[in-house]
């Protein structure tokens, strides 16, 4: 009889001890990775797109291409009339350096007319002293006077036609420059254009915006698409993280950054551990979902967390996992 309590005794210690056992895990989720989808940035046949499911991906690698033809057509045109509103700005100015020519021509010439005048006013100062001694006739002095005279006239005209010069080319000057204003607004217009292909012609270029794994490819090659159309969807599944959910009970044991072990569950009883980190905490408590168990199942609100892990290749996007803190 007391062998039998004894033994009895013992079984209810065990059984106790068995009841009190920690869980294997404190939370559970499933595996995510930061999924981008990448879209068409310009409209055209689609030339090339060098992607299948589940190919690795390089940063910044090109894998297709969109037609452009219309695009390098039209910067060529736009090419072709700025060259022609750059050949009409030299003819501008070739027009204005010859009318500035003109007008030095009559500044040389002015020069001129007032250079012999002054000559011929030393050469009456001199002849008039002649005269006075008797030594020439005072016809001679009388030449010089009229030769003055006629080049003071000159001097006037050239005067006159210089001031009229003058007044044409400035008012010829407000007209090129008038001109040469638009010329270049259009030509600043056409620059605006021809960036503005140039950046759709660079937008036709498909590229990776970083590395990963294609997850789904959504056209094909010779298919006509149009801005912002999907195009495949991609993801770095070395990074990846599992998405759990604690209970407010739970959450003032954990923190951001504080490290714990994910279990990736392959079924009847197959797991993985990998080492995760904490890496979010939401700020915000939700109803818990259906398919998730915390370790009190009879709560209602619960907060969602995100552990990262590094990925070696055998945990898969939607996979069930447990964590243990």
């Amino acid at each position: 009889m007391k062998q039998f309590k004894i033994m009895a005794s013992a079984a209810l210690l065990l059984l106790t001890a068995c009841g009190k056992k920690d869980k294997a895990f404190d939370a559970t989720g499933t595996f995510e990775a930061t999924e981008v989808t990448i879209s068409a940035k310009a409209t055209g046949e689609l030339k090339s797109l060098d992607v299948t499911e589940g190919q690795t991906i390089d940063n910044g690698a090109m894998v297709g291409h969109i037609d452009t033809y219309q695009l390098v057509l039209k910067k060529q045109q736009l090419e072709t009339q700025r060259s022609q509103l750059q050949a009409s700005k030299r003819q501008l100015s070739s027009n204005r350096s010859a009318t500035s020519s003109q007008q030095l021509d009559l500044n040389k010439q002015l020069s001129s007319v007032q250079q012999q005048i002054a000559n011929a006013r030393r050469e009456r100062q001199r002849y008039s002293e002649l005269v006075k001694d008797g030594a020439v006739p005072r016809k001679q002095l009388d030449d010089i006077d009229n030769q003055i005279k006629v080049l003071n006239r000159q001097l006037e005209a050239t005067r006159d036609q210089l001031r009229s010069s003058n007044a044409a080319l400035a008012e010829q000057g407000k007209g090129l420059s008038a001109q040469m204003d638009g010329i270049d607004a259009q030509v600043a217009g056409i620059d605006s254009q021809q960036r503005q292909l140039d950046d759709q012609i660079a937008n036709a270029d498909i590229v990776a915006p970083l590395a990963g794994t294609v997850l789904e490819k959504y056209v094909e090659q010779g298919e006509y698409v149009t801005t912002g159309k999907p195009l495949f969807k991609m993801a770095n599944v070395e990074q990846m993280y599992i998405r759990a959910y604690v209970t407010s009970a739970q959450l003032q044991g954990i923190k951001v950054g504080q490290t714990c072990k994910v279990f990736a569950d392959y079924g009847d009883g197959n797991k993985k551990e990998y080492a995760g980190t904490v890496t979010w905490i939401s700020s915000r408590s939700e109803f818990t979902p259906k398919t998730i168990l915390t370790d009190d199942e009879r709560a209602d609100l619960v907060y969602a967390v995100k552990i990262a892990i590094h990925n070696d290749g055998f945990v898969k996007i939607g996979m069930y996992g447990e964590v243990k803190f």
